[in-house]
Protein backbone atom coordinates (compact mmCIF):
# COMPACT_ATOMS: atom_id res chain seq x y z
CA UNK A 1 0.00 0.00 0.00
CA UNK A 2 1.30 3.73 -0.74
CA UNK A 3 2.92 5.80 1.90
CA UNK A 4 0.38 8.48 2.91
CA UNK A 5 2.23 11.74 2.25
CA UNK A 6 0.96 15.61 1.62
CA UNK A 7 -0.08 16.77 -2.10
CA UNK A 8 1.57 19.06 -3.70
CA UNK A 9 -0.30 23.04 -3.40
CA UNK A 10 -0.74 23.02 -7.39
CA UNK A 11 -2.72 19.47 -7.12
CA UNK A 12 -4.44 20.42 -4.35
CA UNK A 13 -5.64 23.85 -6.19
CA UNK A 14 -6.20 21.74 -9.28
CA UNK A 15 -8.68 19.83 -7.01
CA UNK A 16 -10.45 22.26 -5.66
CA UNK A 17 -10.86 24.20 -9.01
CA UNK A 18 -12.88 20.85 -10.08
CA UNK A 19 -15.73 22.02 -7.64
CA UNK A 20 -15.23 25.97 -7.99
CA UNK A 21 -14.28 25.96 -11.46
CA UNK A 22 -16.88 23.85 -13.44
CA UNK A 23 -16.85 25.77 -16.33
CA UNK A 24 -15.95 29.18 -17.88
CA UNK A 25 -19.37 30.25 -16.59
CA UNK A 26 -18.27 29.27 -12.63
CA UNK A 27 -15.19 31.14 -12.83
CA UNK A 28 -17.34 33.98 -14.29
CA UNK A 29 -19.29 33.97 -11.35
CA UNK A 30 -16.74 34.09 -8.79
CA UNK A 31 -15.04 37.17 -10.21
CA UNK A 32 -18.20 38.80 -10.65
CA UNK A 33 -19.00 38.23 -7.27
CA UNK A 34 -15.37 39.55 -5.87
CA UNK A 35 -16.55 42.79 -7.86
CA UNK A 36 -19.81 43.38 -6.17
CA UNK A 37 -17.76 42.83 -2.92
CA UNK A 38 -15.31 45.17 -3.85
CA UNK A 39 -18.01 47.84 -3.92
CA UNK A 40 -17.82 48.40 -7.87
CA UNK A 41 -20.12 50.87 -9.26
CA UNK A 42 -19.89 49.05 -12.92
CA UNK A 43 -18.75 45.92 -13.76
CA UNK A 44 -17.57 45.22 -17.49
CA UNK A 45 -16.97 41.78 -19.00
CA UNK A 46 -15.22 40.65 -22.32
CA UNK A 47 -15.73 37.05 -23.38
CA UNK A 48 -14.15 35.01 -25.79
CA UNK A 49 -14.68 31.77 -27.56
CA UNK A 50 -17.50 31.30 -24.76
CA UNK A 51 -14.81 32.44 -21.97
CA UNK A 52 -13.01 29.22 -22.83
CA UNK A 53 -10.28 31.60 -24.59
CA UNK A 54 -10.91 34.68 -22.40
CA UNK A 55 -12.36 35.92 -19.68
CA UNK A 56 -11.94 39.67 -19.06
CA UNK A 57 -13.73 41.28 -15.85
CA UNK A 58 -13.32 44.91 -15.08
CA UNK A 59 -14.28 47.21 -12.16
CA UNK A 60 -13.92 50.32 -10.46
CA UNK A 61 -14.61 48.69 -7.01
CA UNK A 62 -12.15 49.35 -4.01
CA UNK A 63 -9.04 47.19 -6.01
CA UNK A 64 -6.25 45.59 -4.31
CA UNK A 65 -3.38 47.08 -2.42
CA UNK A 66 0.32 45.59 -4.11
CA UNK A 67 0.96 44.04 -0.68
CA UNK A 68 -2.03 42.25 -1.27
CA UNK A 69 -1.91 40.98 -4.73
CA UNK A 70 -0.01 37.98 -3.75
CA UNK A 71 -2.46 37.21 -0.93
CA UNK A 72 -5.07 37.15 -3.39
CA UNK A 73 -3.69 34.51 -5.44
CA UNK A 74 -3.37 32.01 -2.42
CA UNK A 75 -5.74 29.59 -0.90
CA UNK A 76 -7.81 30.55 1.84
CA UNK A 77 -6.96 34.18 1.73
CA UNK A 78 -9.54 36.25 2.14
CA UNK A 79 -10.72 39.83 3.42
CA UNK A 80 -14.29 38.57 4.30
CA UNK A 81 -14.35 36.73 7.38
CA UNK A 82 -11.12 36.09 9.73
CA UNK A 83 -13.06 34.57 12.86
CA UNK A 84 -15.71 31.01 13.25
CA UNK A 85 -18.26 34.46 14.40
CA UNK A 86 -18.15 35.97 10.88
CA UNK A 87 -18.89 32.58 9.44
CA UNK A 88 -22.25 32.51 10.81
CA UNK A 89 -23.16 35.81 9.54
CA UNK A 90 -21.64 36.59 6.51
CA UNK A 91 -23.01 39.34 4.67
CA UNK A 92 -20.87 38.87 1.66
CA UNK A 93 -21.16 37.28 -1.48
CA UNK A 94 -17.68 35.69 -1.65
CA UNK A 95 -15.70 34.46 1.49
CA UNK A 96 -14.21 30.92 1.23
CA UNK A 97 -11.03 32.95 -0.10
CA UNK A 98 -10.36 29.69 -3.01
CA UNK A 99 -11.83 31.16 -6.33
CA UNK A 100 -8.68 32.95 -7.24
CA UNK A 101 -6.46 30.48 -6.91
CA UNK A 102 -8.46 27.84 -8.03
CA UNK A 103 -8.81 29.55 -11.49
CA UNK A 104 -4.92 30.65 -11.15
CA UNK A 105 -3.92 26.24 -11.05
CA UNK A 106 -5.88 25.83 -14.33
CA UNK A 107 -5.62 28.98 -16.30
CA UNK A 108 -3.23 31.96 -17.03
CA UNK A 109 -4.40 34.82 -15.08
CA UNK A 110 -3.23 38.00 -14.83
CA UNK A 111 -4.77 40.31 -12.19
CA UNK A 112 -4.10 44.37 -12.43
CA UNK A 113 -5.79 46.60 -9.44
CA UNK A 114 -5.30 50.11 -8.17
CA UNK A 115 -6.59 51.41 -4.87
CA UNK A 116 -7.20 54.67 -4.62
CA UNK A 117 -4.59 55.85 -2.49
CA UNK A 118 -2.36 54.63 -4.69
CA UNK A 119 0.51 55.99 -7.06
CA UNK A 120 -0.43 54.11 -9.44
CA UNK A 121 -1.61 50.30 -10.47
CA UNK A 122 0.09 46.33 -10.00
CA UNK A 123 0.11 43.71 -11.71
CA UNK A 124 0.70 40.02 -11.63
CA UNK A 125 0.78 36.98 -14.06
CA UNK A 126 -0.07 33.29 -12.83
CA UNK A 127 0.12 30.10 -14.27
CA UNK A 128 -0.46 27.03 -12.86
CA UNK A 129 1.99 26.86 -9.59
CA UNK A 130 3.91 30.14 -10.60
CA UNK A 131 2.91 33.69 -10.02
CA UNK A 132 5.12 36.90 -10.91
CA UNK A 133 6.05 39.49 -8.48
CA UNK A 134 3.99 42.66 -8.79
CA UNK A 135 5.23 45.28 -11.42
CA UNK A 136 3.91 48.71 -12.48
CA UNK A 137 0.83 48.66 -14.84
CA UNK A 138 -1.44 50.87 -16.50
CA UNK A 139 -4.62 51.38 -14.73
CA UNK A 140 -7.24 54.42 -13.37
CA UNK A 141 -9.21 52.42 -10.54
CA UNK A 142 -10.18 49.42 -9.67
CA UNK A 143 -9.78 45.51 -10.30
CA UNK A 144 -9.17 43.90 -13.77
CA UNK A 145 -8.86 39.73 -13.48
CA UNK A 146 -7.85 38.57 -16.96
CA UNK A 147 -8.37 34.73 -17.22
CA UNK A 148 -6.68 33.12 -20.42
CA UNK A 149 -7.08 29.55 -21.95
CA UNK A 150 -9.33 28.19 -19.29
CA UNK A 151 -7.49 24.01 -18.76
CA UNK A 152 -4.78 24.95 -20.43
CA UNK A 153 -2.94 22.64 -18.36
CA UNK A 154 -5.85 19.38 -17.87
CA UNK A 155 -6.37 18.89 -21.55
CA UNK A 156 -9.04 15.55 -20.16
CA UNK A 157 -10.97 18.33 -18.19
CA UNK A 158 -11.02 20.57 -21.10
CA UNK A 159 -12.25 18.08 -23.82
CA UNK A 160 -15.40 18.04 -21.27
CA UNK A 161 -16.08 21.43 -21.92
CA UNK A 162 -19.44 22.10 -24.30
CA UNK A 163 -19.18 23.97 -27.71
CA UNK A 164 -18.24 27.71 -27.98
CA UNK A 165 -22.47 28.51 -27.86
CA UNK A 166 -23.23 26.52 -25.05
CA UNK A 167 -20.43 27.97 -22.83
CA UNK A 168 -21.70 31.21 -23.97
CA UNK A 169 -24.87 30.56 -23.14
CA UNK A 170 -23.96 29.31 -19.13
CA UNK A 171 -21.42 32.80 -19.22
CA UNK A 172 -25.02 34.61 -20.50
CA UNK A 173 -26.73 33.03 -17.12
CA UNK A 174 -24.65 34.06 -14.82
CA UNK A 175 -24.33 37.17 -15.57
CA UNK A 176 -27.99 37.79 -16.05
CA UNK A 177 -28.09 36.44 -12.24
CA UNK A 178 -26.17 38.82 -10.99
CA UNK A 179 -27.34 41.40 -12.42
CA UNK A 180 -30.80 40.81 -11.49
CA UNK A 181 -29.22 40.65 -7.90
CA UNK A 182 -27.66 44.24 -8.18
CA UNK A 183 -29.70 46.71 -10.16
CA UNK A 184 -27.85 50.09 -9.00
CA UNK A 185 -25.02 48.86 -10.96
CA UNK A 186 -24.09 49.20 -14.51
CA UNK A 187 -22.97 46.05 -16.17
CA UNK A 188 -21.81 45.47 -19.84
CA UNK A 189 -20.96 41.93 -21.32
CA UNK A 190 -19.06 41.39 -24.30
CA UNK A 191 -18.59 38.32 -26.46
CA UNK A 192 -16.01 37.91 -29.36
CA UNK A 193 -15.89 41.98 -29.90
CA UNK A 194 -19.62 42.24 -29.85
CA UNK A 195 -21.41 44.29 -27.14
CA UNK A 196 -24.07 41.39 -25.78
CA UNK A 197 -25.71 43.63 -22.92
CA UNK A 198 -25.25 47.04 -21.98
CA UNK A 199 -27.40 47.69 -18.12
CA UNK A 200 -27.26 51.05 -17.17
CA UNK A 201 -27.94 51.29 -13.14
CA UNK A 202 -31.37 51.47 -12.44
CA UNK A 203 -34.87 50.53 -10.00
CA UNK A 204 -35.13 46.77 -9.44
CA UNK A 205 -38.48 46.78 -11.68
CA UNK A 206 -36.84 48.18 -14.76
CA UNK A 207 -33.82 45.98 -14.18
CA UNK A 208 -35.56 42.70 -14.13
CA UNK A 209 -38.20 44.31 -16.84
CA UNK A 210 -34.48 44.42 -18.96
CA UNK A 211 -33.11 41.38 -18.16
CA UNK A 212 -36.70 38.80 -18.12
CA UNK A 213 -38.36 41.07 -21.09
CA UNK A 214 -41.21 43.38 -21.51
CA UNK A 215 -43.98 40.91 -22.06
CA UNK A 216 -42.75 39.07 -18.61
CA UNK A 217 -42.88 42.51 -16.88
CA UNK A 218 -46.67 43.52 -18.35
CA UNK A 219 -47.56 39.99 -17.40
CA UNK A 220 -46.23 40.21 -13.96
CA UNK A 221 -47.03 41.81 -10.36
CA UNK A 222 -44.89 43.00 -7.87
CA UNK A 223 -44.13 41.76 -4.65
CA UNK A 224 -43.22 43.67 -1.60
CA UNK A 225 -44.33 42.06 1.61
CA UNK A 226 -42.40 41.99 5.08
CA UNK A 227 -42.55 39.91 8.45
CA UNK A 228 -40.30 38.44 11.26
CA UNK A 229 -37.33 40.20 10.36
CA UNK A 230 -38.26 38.93 6.69
CA UNK A 231 -39.07 41.23 3.47
CA UNK A 232 -39.81 39.71 -0.08
CA UNK A 233 -39.08 41.91 -3.12
CA UNK A 234 -39.02 41.53 -6.75
CA UNK A 235 -41.64 40.45 -9.58
CA UNK A 236 -44.05 37.08 -10.24
CA UNK A 237 -45.46 36.20 -13.49
CA UNK A 238 -49.17 36.05 -13.63
CA UNK A 239 -50.56 32.20 -14.12
CA UNK A 240 -51.57 32.97 -17.98
CA UNK A 241 -47.83 33.27 -18.06
CA UNK A 242 -46.28 29.99 -17.06
CA UNK A 243 -43.55 28.55 -18.87
CA UNK A 244 -42.79 25.04 -20.12
CA UNK A 245 -39.73 24.65 -17.97
CA UNK A 246 -38.35 26.58 -15.15
CA UNK A 247 -35.82 28.82 -17.33
CA UNK A 248 -37.07 32.26 -15.71
CA UNK A 249 -36.68 31.49 -12.06
CA UNK A 250 -34.85 34.01 -10.03
CA UNK A 251 -35.01 33.58 -6.57
CA UNK A 252 -31.58 35.70 -4.31
CA UNK A 253 -30.97 35.34 -0.96
CA UNK A 254 -29.64 38.56 0.55
CA UNK A 255 -28.57 39.37 -3.08
CA UNK A 256 -26.80 35.65 -3.41
CA UNK A 257 -28.65 33.75 -6.24
CA UNK A 258 -29.83 30.22 -5.14
CA UNK A 259 -31.55 27.11 -5.51
CA UNK A 260 -33.28 25.91 -2.79
CA UNK A 261 -35.59 23.01 -1.92
CA UNK A 262 -37.34 24.70 0.71
CA UNK A 263 -38.21 27.47 -1.31
CA UNK A 264 -39.27 25.84 -4.61
CA UNK A 265 -42.02 24.06 -2.30
CA UNK A 266 -43.52 27.07 -1.04
CA UNK A 267 -43.72 29.21 -4.19
CA UNK A 268 -44.75 26.01 -6.14
CA UNK A 269 -47.55 25.36 -3.31
CA UNK A 270 -48.51 29.23 -4.12
CA UNK A 271 -49.01 28.55 -7.75
CA UNK A 272 -50.76 25.76 -7.52
CA UNK A 273 -54.45 26.45 -7.06
CA UNK A 274 -53.68 28.73 -10.30
CA UNK A 275 -51.07 26.95 -12.56
CA UNK A 276 -52.15 25.16 -15.72
CA UNK A 277 -50.99 21.17 -15.57
CA UNK A 278 -47.09 20.85 -16.06
CA UNK A 279 -46.61 24.31 -16.43
CA UNK A 280 -43.87 26.28 -14.68
CA UNK A 281 -43.84 29.83 -12.61
CA UNK A 282 -41.89 32.88 -13.65
CA UNK A 283 -40.11 34.48 -11.13
CA UNK A 284 -37.31 37.44 -10.08
CA UNK A 285 -37.76 37.59 -6.24
CA UNK A 286 -35.13 38.83 -3.74
CA UNK A 287 -35.39 37.84 0.23
CA UNK A 288 -34.09 39.52 2.59
CA UNK A 289 -33.13 38.02 6.10
CA UNK A 290 -31.15 38.44 8.75
CA UNK A 291 -27.26 36.75 8.43
CA UNK A 292 -27.13 34.74 11.10
CA UNK A 293 -30.45 32.99 10.40
CA UNK A 294 -29.11 31.42 7.20
CA UNK A 295 -26.12 29.26 6.69
CA UNK A 296 -24.35 29.75 2.84
CA UNK A 297 -21.59 27.86 3.98
CA UNK A 298 -22.70 24.54 2.35
CA UNK A 299 -21.44 24.03 -1.16
CA UNK A 300 -18.68 25.44 -2.66
CA UNK A 301 -20.53 27.03 -5.41
CA UNK A 302 -22.52 28.63 -2.75
CA UNK A 303 -26.15 28.59 -4.52
CA UNK A 304 -27.22 26.30 -1.43
CA UNK A 305 -28.11 27.29 2.18
CA UNK A 306 -29.85 26.04 5.24
CA UNK A 307 -32.37 28.35 7.37
CA UNK A 308 -32.53 28.94 10.34
CA UNK A 309 -36.22 29.20 11.16
CA UNK A 310 -37.44 26.52 7.79
CA UNK A 311 -41.00 26.53 8.46
CA UNK A 312 -41.69 30.62 9.09
CA UNK A 313 -39.78 31.01 5.74
CA UNK A 314 -42.08 28.48 3.51
CA UNK A 315 -45.32 30.04 5.82
CA UNK A 316 -43.71 33.55 4.75
CA UNK A 317 -42.95 33.40 1.17
CA UNK A 318 -45.99 30.84 0.74
CA UNK A 319 -48.45 33.38 2.32
CA UNK A 320 -46.81 36.42 0.23
CA UNK A 321 -46.89 35.29 -3.46
CA UNK A 322 -50.81 33.57 -2.23
CA UNK A 323 -51.83 37.17 -1.57
CA UNK A 324 -50.74 38.59 -4.97
CA UNK A 325 -51.83 36.00 -7.25
CA UNK A 326 -55.10 36.17 -5.06
CA UNK A 327 -55.39 39.83 -5.39
CA UNK A 328 -58.94 40.47 -7.61
CA UNK A 329 -57.80 43.55 -9.07
CA UNK A 330 -54.76 44.48 -11.00
CA UNK A 331 -54.01 47.96 -12.78
CA UNK A 332 -54.43 48.17 -16.30
CA UNK A 333 -51.85 46.76 -19.17
CA UNK A 334 -53.16 48.10 -22.25
CA UNK A 335 -50.04 47.68 -24.59
CA UNK A 336 -50.21 48.66 -28.04
CA UNK A 337 -47.58 46.30 -28.93
CA UNK A 338 -49.77 43.35 -28.27
CA UNK A 339 -52.91 42.44 -29.97
CA UNK A 340 -54.70 41.67 -26.54
CA UNK A 341 -53.11 42.24 -23.19
CA UNK A 342 -54.77 40.93 -19.86
CA UNK A 343 -55.67 43.75 -17.61
CA UNK A 344 -57.68 43.60 -14.22
CA UNK A 345 -57.71 47.02 -12.42
CA UNK A 346 -59.29 48.23 -9.24
CA UNK A 347 -63.08 47.13 -8.68
CA UNK A 348 -65.23 48.36 -5.25
CA UNK A 349 -68.12 46.97 -3.95
CA UNK A 350 -68.95 50.57 -2.69
CA UNK A 351 -70.00 52.16 -5.80
CA UNK A 352 -74.06 53.22 -6.63
CA UNK A 353 -75.64 52.05 -9.22
CA UNK A 354 -75.21 54.37 -12.31
CA UNK A 355 -79.00 55.61 -13.69
CA UNK A 356 -80.43 53.22 -16.07
CA UNK A 357 -79.63 50.25 -13.86
CA UNK A 358 -81.48 47.87 -12.36
CA UNK A 359 -81.22 45.39 -9.75
CA UNK A 360 -81.40 41.69 -11.20
CA UNK A 361 -84.14 39.20 -9.69
CA UNK A 362 -83.16 36.98 -6.68
CA UNK A 363 -84.43 34.01 -8.63
CA UNK A 364 -82.16 34.28 -11.48
CA UNK A 365 -78.67 34.61 -9.27
CA UNK A 366 -80.05 31.90 -7.53
CA UNK A 367 -80.40 29.91 -9.98
CA UNK A 368 -77.20 30.62 -11.82
CA UNK A 369 -74.88 30.97 -8.99
CA UNK A 370 -76.11 28.93 -5.78
CA UNK A 371 -77.26 32.43 -4.27
CA UNK A 372 -78.57 35.67 -3.30
CA UNK A 373 -77.45 38.91 -5.54
CA UNK A 374 -75.97 41.29 -3.31
CA UNK A 375 -78.06 44.87 -3.39
CA UNK A 376 -74.60 46.60 -4.31
CA UNK A 377 -74.29 44.71 -7.60
CA UNK A 378 -75.79 46.50 -10.32
CA UNK A 379 -76.48 45.37 -14.24
CA UNK A 380 -76.63 47.11 -17.41
CA UNK A 381 -79.75 47.16 -19.63
CA UNK A 382 -78.62 47.12 -23.35
CA UNK A 383 -79.55 51.04 -23.31
CA UNK A 384 -77.32 51.40 -20.53
CA UNK A 385 -74.44 49.75 -22.55
CA UNK A 386 -75.28 51.85 -25.67
CA UNK A 387 -74.37 54.92 -23.90
CA UNK A 388 -70.91 53.48 -22.89
CA UNK A 389 -68.37 56.29 -25.44
CA UNK A 390 -66.54 54.52 -28.10
CA UNK A 391 -64.97 57.24 -29.13
CA UNK A 392 -62.06 58.02 -26.57
CA UNK A 393 -58.85 56.48 -28.27
CA UNK A 394 -57.07 58.32 -25.33
CA UNK A 395 -58.61 56.40 -22.72
CA UNK A 396 -59.87 59.48 -20.52
CA UNK A 397 -63.41 58.42 -19.31
CA UNK A 398 -66.01 59.95 -17.89
CA UNK A 399 -66.29 59.78 -13.81
CA UNK A 400 -67.08 56.51 -12.17
CA UNK A 401 -67.55 54.58 -15.99
CA UNK A 402 -64.19 52.91 -14.45
CA UNK A 403 -65.87 51.17 -11.45
CA UNK A 404 -65.99 48.18 -13.79
CA UNK A 405 -62.66 46.72 -15.19
CA UNK A 406 -65.24 43.92 -16.89
CA UNK A 407 -67.61 46.77 -18.24
CA UNK A 408 -70.55 45.67 -19.50
CA UNK A 409 -71.74 42.68 -21.86
CA UNK A 410 -72.69 43.05 -25.28
CA UNK A 411 -74.03 39.24 -25.96
CA UNK A 412 -72.64 35.86 -27.04
CA UNK A 413 -70.17 34.57 -29.13
CA UNK A 414 -70.98 30.68 -30.30
CA UNK A 415 -72.52 30.42 -26.69
CA UNK A 416 -68.70 29.79 -25.41
CA UNK A 417 -67.51 33.97 -24.71
CA UNK A 418 -69.26 36.86 -23.58
CA UNK A 419 -68.69 40.05 -25.67
CA UNK A 420 -68.39 43.47 -23.26
CA UNK A 421 -67.09 46.88 -23.38
CA UNK A 422 -65.21 48.56 -20.98
CA UNK A 423 -63.88 51.84 -20.67
CA UNK A 424 -60.38 50.80 -22.61
CA UNK A 425 -62.26 48.45 -25.45
CA UNK A 426 -63.23 45.40 -25.93
CA UNK A 427 -63.47 42.76 -22.98
CA UNK A 428 -63.79 38.55 -24.16
CA UNK A 429 -64.81 36.00 -21.34
CA UNK A 430 -64.55 32.18 -21.36
CA UNK A 431 -68.10 32.13 -19.64
CA UNK A 432 -67.40 28.56 -18.41
CA UNK A 433 -63.77 28.95 -17.01
CA UNK A 434 -65.23 32.45 -15.38
CA UNK A 435 -67.61 30.62 -13.59
CA UNK A 436 -65.61 27.67 -12.73
CA UNK A 437 -63.03 29.90 -10.65
CA UNK A 438 -66.41 31.99 -9.19
CA UNK A 439 -67.95 28.39 -7.80
CA UNK A 440 -64.40 26.78 -6.83
CA UNK A 441 -63.62 29.67 -4.53
CA UNK A 442 -67.14 30.29 -3.51
CA UNK A 443 -66.59 26.54 -2.09
CA UNK A 444 -63.39 26.87 -0.65
CA UNK A 445 -64.24 29.64 1.16
CA UNK A 446 -67.67 27.78 2.42
CA UNK A 447 -65.78 24.62 3.46
CA UNK A 448 -63.13 26.77 5.56
CA UNK A 449 -66.26 28.02 7.44
CA UNK A 450 -67.91 24.58 7.45
CA UNK A 451 -70.42 26.48 6.47
CA UNK A 452 -71.01 24.89 2.44
CA UNK A 453 -74.84 25.09 2.00
CA UNK A 454 -77.02 22.18 1.06
CA UNK A 455 -79.98 22.26 -1.60
CA UNK A 456 -82.21 19.31 -1.15
CA UNK A 457 -83.32 18.16 -4.30
CA UNK A 458 -87.29 18.09 -5.03
CA UNK A 459 -86.32 14.94 -7.03
CA UNK A 460 -83.33 12.41 -5.59
CA UNK A 461 -81.69 11.20 -8.19
CA UNK A 462 -81.20 7.36 -7.96
CA UNK A 463 -78.72 5.57 -9.89
CA UNK A 464 -76.92 1.77 -9.86
CA UNK A 465 -74.02 1.53 -8.16
CA UNK A 466 -70.98 -0.84 -7.40
CA UNK A 467 -70.13 -2.73 -4.65
CA UNK A 468 -66.89 0.16 -4.00
CA UNK A 469 -69.05 3.03 -4.36
CA UNK A 470 -71.98 2.09 -1.96
CA UNK A 471 -68.95 0.79 0.51
CA UNK A 472 -67.88 4.46 0.62
CA UNK A 473 -71.15 5.55 1.41
CA UNK A 474 -71.95 3.78 4.44
CA UNK A 475 -68.19 4.60 5.80
CA UNK A 476 -67.94 8.40 4.82
CA UNK A 477 -71.43 10.25 5.89
CA UNK A 478 -69.78 12.54 7.81
CA UNK A 479 -67.17 13.33 5.31
CA UNK A 480 -70.12 13.86 2.32
CA UNK A 481 -71.83 16.10 4.78
CA UNK A 482 -68.96 18.57 5.09
CA UNK A 483 -68.97 18.50 1.54
CA UNK A 484 -72.44 19.58 1.39
CA UNK A 485 -73.66 16.20 -0.68
CA UNK A 486 -76.58 13.55 1.05
CA UNK A 487 -76.07 10.34 -0.37
CA UNK A 488 -78.19 7.36 1.14
CA UNK A 489 -78.05 3.68 0.38
CA UNK A 490 -81.22 2.91 -1.21
CA UNK A 491 -80.47 -1.22 -2.00
CA UNK A 492 -76.89 -3.15 -2.09
CA UNK A 493 -76.49 -2.24 -6.07
CA UNK A 494 -78.34 1.57 -5.65
CA UNK A 495 -77.65 5.10 -4.43
CA UNK A 496 -79.54 7.96 -4.16
CA UNK A 497 -78.33 11.75 -3.84
CA UNK A 498 -81.20 13.52 -1.20
CA UNK A 499 -79.02 16.82 -1.45
CA UNK A 500 -75.85 18.60 -3.28
CA UNK A 501 -73.88 21.69 -2.76
CA UNK A 502 -76.76 25.00 -3.14
CA UNK A 503 -74.17 25.95 -5.97
CA UNK A 504 -74.50 23.00 -7.72
CA UNK A 505 -77.84 21.83 -8.06
CA UNK A 506 -78.18 22.62 -11.81
CA UNK A 507 -75.12 20.08 -12.99
CA UNK A 508 -75.53 16.41 -13.71
CA UNK A 509 -75.83 14.95 -10.22
CA UNK A 510 -75.17 11.61 -10.52
CA UNK A 511 -72.01 11.97 -12.45
CA UNK A 512 -70.65 14.47 -9.72
CA UNK A 513 -71.09 11.74 -7.40
CA UNK A 514 -69.93 9.27 -9.22
CA UNK A 515 -66.77 11.44 -9.25
CA UNK A 516 -66.76 12.42 -5.49
CA UNK A 517 -67.05 8.92 -4.62
CA UNK A 518 -64.13 8.16 -6.74
CA UNK A 519 -61.63 10.58 -5.46
CA UNK A 520 -63.05 9.52 -1.81
CA UNK A 521 -62.27 5.51 -2.54
CA UNK A 522 -58.64 6.57 -4.21
CA UNK A 523 -57.59 8.64 -1.63
CA UNK A 524 -59.66 8.29 1.57
CA UNK A 525 -61.67 11.06 3.57
CA UNK A 526 -58.76 13.09 5.21
CA UNK A 527 -56.88 13.06 1.82
CA UNK A 528 -59.93 14.86 0.85
CA UNK A 529 -60.00 16.58 3.09
CA UNK A 530 -56.51 17.80 3.24
CA UNK A 531 -54.04 17.79 0.72
CA UNK A 532 -57.07 16.67 -2.15
CA UNK A 533 -59.08 19.54 -0.53
CA UNK A 534 -58.48 21.90 -3.61
CA UNK A 535 -58.60 19.06 -6.16
CA UNK A 536 -62.27 18.24 -5.39
CA UNK A 537 -63.30 21.43 -4.66
CA UNK A 538 -62.27 22.12 -8.53
CA UNK A 539 -63.74 18.91 -10.04
CA UNK A 540 -67.16 19.84 -8.02
CA UNK A 541 -67.13 23.65 -9.34
CA UNK A 542 -66.03 22.13 -12.99
CA UNK A 543 -69.47 20.00 -12.88
CA UNK A 544 -70.98 23.16 -11.46
CA UNK A 545 -69.87 25.88 -13.87
CA UNK A 546 -72.10 27.03 -16.91
CA UNK A 547 -71.58 25.02 -19.82
CA UNK A 548 -70.63 25.91 -23.61
CA UNK A 549 -73.69 26.80 -26.00
CA UNK A 550 -75.99 27.68 -22.71
CA UNK A 551 -78.04 31.22 -23.82
CA UNK A 552 -77.54 34.16 -21.48
CA UNK A 553 -79.16 37.03 -20.97
CA UNK A 554 -77.37 40.27 -20.87
CA UNK A 555 -78.11 40.12 -17.24
CA UNK A 556 -77.28 37.09 -16.65
CA UNK A 557 -73.83 37.52 -18.29
CA UNK A 558 -73.47 41.13 -16.44
CA UNK A 559 -74.02 39.19 -13.11
CA UNK A 560 -70.63 37.06 -14.12
CA UNK A 561 -68.81 40.09 -14.96
CA UNK A 562 -69.46 41.75 -11.69
CA UNK A 563 -69.04 38.28 -9.69
CA UNK A 564 -65.31 37.77 -11.57
CA UNK A 565 -64.76 41.63 -10.03
CA UNK A 566 -64.88 40.52 -6.45
CA UNK A 567 -63.66 37.48 -6.78
CA UNK A 568 -60.09 36.31 -6.23
CA UNK A 569 -57.77 35.08 -8.59
CA UNK A 570 -60.65 35.53 -11.13
CA UNK A 571 -58.65 36.46 -13.95
CA UNK A 572 -57.33 32.65 -14.46
CA UNK A 573 -59.44 29.38 -14.11
CA UNK A 574 -58.75 26.53 -11.85
CA UNK A 575 -56.52 24.71 -14.08
CA UNK A 576 -54.57 28.33 -14.61
CA UNK A 577 -55.78 28.90 -18.27
CA UNK A 578 -56.67 32.98 -18.61
CA UNK A 579 -60.67 33.74 -18.19
CA UNK A 580 -60.57 36.88 -20.08
CA UNK A 581 -58.75 39.13 -22.38
CA UNK A 582 -59.15 42.85 -23.28
CA UNK A 583 -57.93 44.81 -26.20
CA UNK A 584 -57.37 48.51 -26.78
CA UNK A 585 -59.70 50.54 -29.05
CA UNK A 586 -56.24 52.03 -30.36
CA UNK A 587 -55.79 48.13 -31.56
CA UNK A 588 -58.67 47.73 -33.46
CA UNK A 589 -58.31 51.31 -35.09
CA UNK A 590 -55.40 50.10 -35.61
CA UNK A 591 -56.99 46.09 -37.80
CA UNK A 592 -59.37 48.29 -39.27
CA UNK A 593 -56.63 51.41 -40.22
CA UNK A 594 -58.56 53.77 -39.01
CA UNK A 595 -56.97 57.41 -39.13
CA UNK A 596 -54.79 56.34 -41.97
Amino acid sequence: MPAIKPLPELLINQIAAGEVVERPASALKEILENSIDAGAGKIAVHLQQGGVKQIRVADNGAGISKDELLLALTRHSTSKISTLEDLHKITSLGFRGEALASIAAVARLTLTSQQQDQAHAWQIHAEGSTASQPAPAALTQGTIVDVNDLYFNIPARRKFLKSETTEFAHCDETFKRTALSQSGIEFVLQHNGKVRRHLRATSMPQRIAAILGDEFSQAAALVDEESAGMRLTGMVALPAYARSSRDMQYFFVNNRFVSDKLISHALREAYRDVLHLERHPAFALFLDIDPENVDVNVHPSKTEVRFREARALHQFIFHAIHKVLAAPSREPQTRETTPISRSFSTYSNNHPARPGQASQPASFYGTLFGTEPRASVPFANPATVAQISTADHHHTTEKGQDNYPLGFALGQLHGIYILAQNTHGLVVVDMHAAHERILYEQLKQALDRHEIATQPLLIPSVFHASNLEVAVVEENHDTLAQLGFDIAVLSPATLTVRAVPAALKETDVIQLARDLLQEIREYGASQILTARRNEILATMACHGAVRANRKLTLEEMNALLRDMERTERADQCNHGRPTWFETSLAELDKLFMRGK
